[in-house]
């Protein structure tokens, strides 16, 4: 959708569609500009695969973007030009990305699960979604699944056959955060023993995940601008510049429109961002989706049956940790038996459900060995997400040899993630 800022124009909106839209003074334009430093015929907009296409006409004042006169350049939804004196915004086609869109017929969506009508209407949009590289911020409350709706989003674009690289902007030392995104020339900094490839890099051809956004340090916030509106990056300590193909998709917890407002995010950031928004909402909103995702994580963990009087105790529950509680619960059940309860302190719900698993019938040795062997499958399982299946950092977590971690996964069945 093109449309004017401060400057009138005639449609007051235009939405591309097949074909071109070509941008002037003059009558016979599919835009007219009513601004004197516009040319008749100034430039002419057309989508492409990659975005829009903007190609000046000869203008006799140029068609700019981020200060440079362009003569032709790609750009992405949500970019600002200027024509002459004349600011002109793209804007992606809200309505024809489904906004207002019928809900989703099914319960399920690539890997996420839900028959509530708030997740289905969440499964729309990321449906009509599919084929775009269109730059999405994922709201919403920790634990609701942000990262499963930056993965469904990869998955149905057209850079899917691509990596997916994730970047948590909130666990990143904050003299770092240039270096993980952008890269490093051996030597730049102390520390830098070697050359290094950044995020974008890396995501190159793919889809770049950058989870909590809103912890993204001001003095980087102009840097992943520069890289998110000219597709061009530079490793810190590099002069030259590196250009990327790269769909971005952002997530927070934040209200960022409200963190703009106040200035502790650059708000033309924030509008280059949030193209296109993507609320998820919490779990409490959408009781209707306990049971299927309740049965599903069980089943991940070999739980083929979940008891109703299980389901009807989740049902109850606020879940204030959202999905990411649920499924944590759950693995508890899996594990000793019962559900946790978030009143009671962890060491007195351990003690809790070891009682209940003593058996009088069985030695003692073969209760404890089962024991152990719920626990480390149901560690492992949480080590491995909380690593992205990164064998290397679980191994270090763990303080555990490569090689033997290696074992344990496969003796667990944990290899294929």
């Amino acid at each position: 959708m093109v449309r004017g800022i401060g400057v009138e124009t005639l449609p007051a909106a235009f939405r591309l569609r097949e074909g071109k839209c070509v941008l002037g003074s003059g009558k016979g334009c599919d835009m007219a500009v009513r601004e004197r430093t516009v040319s008749r015929e100034h430039a002419e907009l057309s989508l492409v695969p990659e975005g829009v296409r903007v190609r000046d006409l000869g203008s006799r004042n140029g068609t700019f973007y981020m200060g440079q006169r362009v003569e032709s350049m790609i750009v992405a939804p949500g970019a600002r030009l200027r024509l002459g004196k004349a600011g002109i915004q793209i804007d992606p086609d809200i309505e024809a990305l489904g906004i207002e869109a019928p809900l989703y017929a099914g319960d399920a969506y690539r890997g996420m699960v839900g028959r509530s009508a708030a997740m289905r209407r969440v499964f729309a949009m990321l449906q009509r979604l599919e084929g775009s590289l269109v730059t999405v911020l994922v709201t919403g409350a920790s634990g609701v699944g942000k990262e499963l709706v930056a993965r469904a989003l990869h998955e149905g674009s057209r850079v899917a056959s691509g990596p997916l690289v994730t970047v948590n902007c909130g666990a990143l030392p904050r003299e770092l955060v240039a270096s993980e995104l952008f890269g490093h020339k051996k030597g730049a900094f102390t520390g830098a023993i070697d050359t290094r490839r950044g995020a974008f890099v890396a995501a190159d051809g793919g889809t770049l995940f950058l989870d909590e956004i809103g912890e993204l340090p001001l003095e980087v916030q102009p840097m992943l601008l520069r890289a998110l509106e000219t597709g061009e990056v530079r490793a810190v300590g590099m002069d030259r510049a590196h250009r990327v193909r790269v769909r971005i998709v952002g997530a927070t917890h934040k209200n960022l429109a409200e963190e703009a407002r106040a200035g502790t995010f650059r708000e033309d950031l924030y509008y280059r961002l949030a193209v296109v928004r993507v609320p998820v909402p919490p779990l409490s909103d959408r009781i209707d989706d306990i049971e299927p995702l309740a049965r599903a994580f069980a089943s991940a963990v070999g739980v083929e049956e979940l008891p109703a009087a299980v389901i009807e105790q989740l049902k109850a529950r606020a879940w204030p940790g959202n999905v990411r509680e649920l499924r944590n619960a759950v693995s508890t059940y899996a594990a000793i038996g019962i559900i946790p309860d978030t009143t009671v302190p962890r060491g007195s719900l351990l003690e809790v459900a070891l009682r209940e698993h003593v058996d009088f019938d069985r030695p003692y040795v073969d209760q404890k060995d089962t024991l152990v062997d719920r626990f480390t499958e149901q560690y492992l399982r949480a080590l491995l997400a909380h690593t992205a299946g990164n064998q290397s950092a679980a191994a270090r977590i763990a303080g555990l040899d490569r090689g033997y971690l290696g074992r344990l996964l496969a003796r667990y069945g944990l290899t294929q993630r």
